[in-house]
């Protein structure tokens, strides 16, 4: 037996009288299932780790690219094997010999490690040049050699490209050394000859190394250095310990050789004559010549008048790189300011003077 279908009659609005766009009072929100759920869930999870993990590669890329650049700069610290670092490019300030301080930096490198990491230039042949850090090195070759331990077998090590120029190289080595307390005039000037000695710097004049290579130092510590170059090729066969020099001790022989055309031969012979001579005893010998030099010069003057002071005029003259300071007495005028005249062009001076006695001539 069939079932009968019931049929109810539905009443259908006219569509021409619902207003268009208006929404109806009462919403029933659409019922999702289960699976549908889940899906959509499943979905989301998946964009946001998506985007976590596009911020982490972002990252890291971000990471990789400074750690390059830093590495190329020799801010990264590698550590670099002792037979891959030679010195041939750069000519060093210390004094070739013992060092009687090396042992107590093992003793500081044992006790707690490298401090400070050597610097180093990656050449095209795979090696390292060293720029910074020779007593570092010469410190680890001594400790590896007395205790075999792999340990001292590589040196913590900061590795930049090398300088197309040697002469970049070297004002980072010596800029390095300017702040030692322990570098004496006398190796700094041994420095500044040895590079003009060198024809690949095309810079023959010593006065002119002296500018290069120590840029960074002031007006005053460069001419220290170029006094004790100049004391250094009059006394280099004779000096033992020239490194042990105080600075007012070559400074003022220097000088006092400057006048005394003989004193330059009776310096060598009185330190030829003292063959078994130690540091401090080269030092007496020398400081006896500036002592002999100024008691002639109190004798030379006993009993004569005293002569009248000369008038003097001092005053300080503002200009673009600072302050120039100017002492002026009859047939006498001093300028002092903080650049190095002699790196300056001499037509450039001759100019300069020549202009000034024009104005005086105006006046």
């Amino acid at each position: 037996m069939s079932r009968k279908r019931r049929i109810f009659d539905i009443d259908v609005p006219d569509m021409d009288g619902i207003p268009v766009g208006k929404v109806p009072d009462h919403v029933v929100p659409s019922r999702r299932g289960p699976m549908a759920s889940a899906i959509s869930e499943n979905a989301s999870s998946l964009r946001e780790r998506q985007a976590v993990e596009d911020s982490i590669r972002a990252e890291n890329d971000r990471l990789a690219t400074e750690y390059v650049e830093l590495k190329r700069a020799g801010m990264i610290v590698d550590r670099v094997a002792l037979d891959d670092i030679v010195t041939e490019r750069l000519v060093r300030d210390r004094k070739p010999g013992a060092d009687d301080d090396l042992a107590e930096l093992m003793d500081s490198i044992r006790d707690i490690g490298l401090s400070n990491p050597v610097r180093l230039e990656r050449r095209a042949d795979g090696r390292f040049e060293l720029v910074q850090g020779m007593r570092r090195l010469l410190a680890y070759r001594a400790l590896l050699a007395e205790t075999g331990s792999d340990l001292y077998g590589a040196i913590p090590a900061g590795i930049g490209a090398q300088e197309a120029e040697a002469q970049v190289s070297y004002r980072r080595m010596v800029d390095e050394n300017l702040i030692r307390k322990d570098i004496s005039f006398a190796e700094m000037a041994m420095l500044a000859r040895r590079y003009a000695e060198d024809p690949a710097h095309e810079c023959p004049e010593v006065s002119e190394a002296v500018a290069v290579l120590f840029k960074s130092a002031s007006y005053t510590k460069r001419s220290y250095i170029r006094a004790f170059a100049e004391l250094l090729a009059r006394l280099d066969k004779v000096l033992n310990f020239p490194e042990d020099i105080p600075r007012n001790v070559g400074v003022e022989l220097k000088r006092r050789m400057d006048g005394d055309d003989g004193l330059v031969a009776r310096v060598s012979a009185a330190l030829r004559a003292a063959p078994d001579r130690d540091a401090a005893q080269e030092v007496e010998i020398l400081r006896g010549f500036l002592a002999d030099a100024g008691a002639a010069a109190k004798a030379e003057t006993a009993g004569k008048p005293a002569r009248t002071r000369q008038a003097k005029t001092t005053f300080q003259v503002p200009v673009d790189s600072g302050v120039a300071r100017c002492s002026a007495s009859a047939g006498r005028l001093e300028l002092r300011h903080d650049v190095d005249f002699s790196s300056v062009d001499r037509r450039s001076l001759e100019r300069a003077v020549a202009a000034f006695f024009a104005a005086l001539d105006e006046e």
